[in-house]
C-alpha cells in the first residue's frame, strides 16, 4: 500500500515523486522559503537598491536575507553576486530601451523625437523604477565587468538610435553624416547628462534637460550640415 505525505507527520513514499516534490524540508529555516526562483532573488536585489545603492554594494547574505533564503540557496539560480548584477543591469538596459523607443515611435517629427526622448529619460530619472539608476552608477562606479554590460546596453541604444536617425532622415529628405557616430555622440551624451542629473534637486533637472535638448539637436543639425556640405570635418 502507497504511504501518502501526511501534513502532521511529514511522510512520504518514494513510490510518490509528487508527493515528495511538495514536502516540506527539514533544512529549511524559520521565515524562508522553500522554492526560490530567478525572478525572487531579482526582486529582492531590487529592493536593496536606492539613490545612493549601486549594485556593486549588494552582498549575497543580504540578497538572500531579503528573499527569505539561506545564503546557499542563492546558488541554484545565480553563479555569483556579479551575475546577478550583471542580469539587473541587462535588465535595465531592456526595459529604458522600450521606454524611451515607444516614445520615439509616438513623435511624429525630428524636433519632437529629440524632446519626447530626453523627456521619458528625464521621467525615468524621477521614477521609482530603478532601471536608469543602475545603468547611470553602475557605468561610473561598477567593476570592469558592469562596466561592460552597461556598455554592451548602450551598444543597443546606439543601433536603435542609428536605424531612427536614418529613417527620419530619409522621411525628411535631409542629410545624415555618419549615422552610428551620431547616434553615439547623443546616446552618450544623454547618458553623461543623466549621471550628472541624477542627484540633483528637480528644478536643476529641468534646467539640465532643457540642455540636453539643445545639445541633441545641435548634434543632429550638425550632422545634417556636413553631410549637405560634402566635406569631412576633419579637413
Amino acid at each position: 500500500m502507497t504511504t501518502l505525505s501526511s501534513p502532521v507527520t511529514g511522510i512520504v513514499s518514494e513510490s510518490d515523486p509528487d508527493a515528495r516534490a511538495v514536502a516540506p524540508s527539514p533544512h529549511v529555516g524559520p521565515g524562508r522559503k522553500a522554492v526560490i526562483s530567478r525572478e525572487d532573488i531579482i526582486t529582492a536585489a531590487l529592493k536593496l537598491l536606492g539613490p545612493h545603492r549601486s549594485v556593486s554594494s549588494l552582498s549575497l547574505r543580504e540578497v538572500a536575507r531579503e528573499a527569505g533564503i539561506a545564503p546557499n540557496s542563492f546558488y541554484r539560480q545565480f553563479r555569483d553576486i556579479d551575475e546577478l548584477a550583471v542580469t539587473l543591469i541587462d535588465r535595465a538596459g531592456e526595459s529604458l530601451r522600450r521606454i524611451i523607443g515607444e516614445a520615439r515611435k509616438r513623435a511624429r517629427q525630428e524636433r519632437s523625437v529629440v524632446r519626447s526622448s530626453v523627456e521619458a529619460f528625464m521621467e525615468q530619472l524621477q521614477s521609482d523604477d530603478k532601471s536608469l539608476h543602475i545603468l547611470l552608477r553602475e557605468g561610473t562606479v561598477g567593476s570592469d565587468a558592469f562596466k561592460q554590460a552597461v556598455d554592451r546596453q548602450l551598444n543597443f541604444f546606439e543601433e536603435e538610435l542609428r536605424l531612427d536617425l536614418i529613417r527620419l532622415a530619409r522621411a525628411g529628405r535631409t542629410g545624415l553624416y555618419e549615422p552610428a557616430l551620431t547616434a553615439k555622440a547623443i546616446t552618450r551624451l544623454v547618458f553623461a547628462m543623466g549621471a550628472t542629473a541624477m542627484d540633483q534637486p528637480p528644478a536643476r533637472q529641468r534646467e539640465l534637460a532643457e540642455q540636453m535638448v539643445i545639445m541633441v539637436r545641435m548634434i543632429v543639425e550638425g550632422t545634417q550640415a556636413i553631410a549637405e556640405s560634402g566635406q569631412r570635418p576633419d579637413r
